[in-house]
């Protein structure tokens, strides 16, 4: 079973996949950040480093799904590749912070590496407007986040909503994060187990 979770910044993806990993004794695929070289860099400056922090992100997800295929051990991933493509690099893209060529290089390198990728088993989207994914990114606190932008959230929200809208590669659950505080609330956290659970017994019925 391969599950992955998506979602913009802050709404929760990590920690939701390492509770989701606990409950059902399966291994957790979590996104690289502490020791992505390029991530300080490039919410200091964008333009400079997104091309890089592109690349690195992009290599890193492909590196998950390999193991992921190659484990055979049922996996909960924290964000997909789609991602990686459809939501970061277009936005980067339409803001002017890739240029043509860059982005062309990127997405030729993502169709190369596509082919050799299977949908996970079910998708789950965190869905969180902009004021939910702002407090859970002030409540962690990391130092080189206070730099991002609300535009950059909200645009990122947009694209989310626009692939989400047309995802049809494999089972999808949307949860609605605003009023879900699934840390602090263990009746939140059943209430997301619960969704899970019914999918997923579902894709193992038929």
């Amino acid at each position: 079973m391969h599950v992955a979770i998506c979602g913009n910044i802050g709404s929760g993806k990590t920690t939701l996949a390492k509770l989701i990993a606990k409950q059902y004794g399966w291994y957790a695929e979590l996104e690289s950040v502490e020791n992505n070289p390029y991530l300080a860099d490039f919410y200091e400056d964008m333009k400079r480093w997104a091309f890089h922090l592109q690349i690195y992100f992009l290599n890193s997800r492909f590196n998950q799904i390999k193991r992921i295929r190659e484990s055979k051990i049922s996996t909960v991933q924290d964000r997909t590749i789609y991602e990686d493509a459809y939501i970061f690099a277009a936005n980067l893209y339409r803001s002017k912070f890739l240029n043509d060529r860059d982005y062309a290089s990127y997405l030729t390198l993502f169709e190369s590496m596509i082919q050799f990728v299977e949908p996970p088993d079910l998708l789950v989207y965190l869905k969180a407007d902009i004021p939910k994914l702002v407090s859970q990114i002030e409540k962690r606190g990391r130092e080189y986040e206070n730099a991002i932008r609300l535009d950059y959230l909200k645009n990122l929200n947009q694209h989310y909503k626009d692939w989400i809208g047309g995802y049809d590669l494999g089972k999808l659950l949307i949860i609605d994060m605003n009023h879900l505080d699934f840390v602090n609330s263990p009746e939140d956290l059943s209430y997301i187990v619960q969704r899970v659970d019914a999918e997923i017994h579902g894709l193992f019925s038929r």
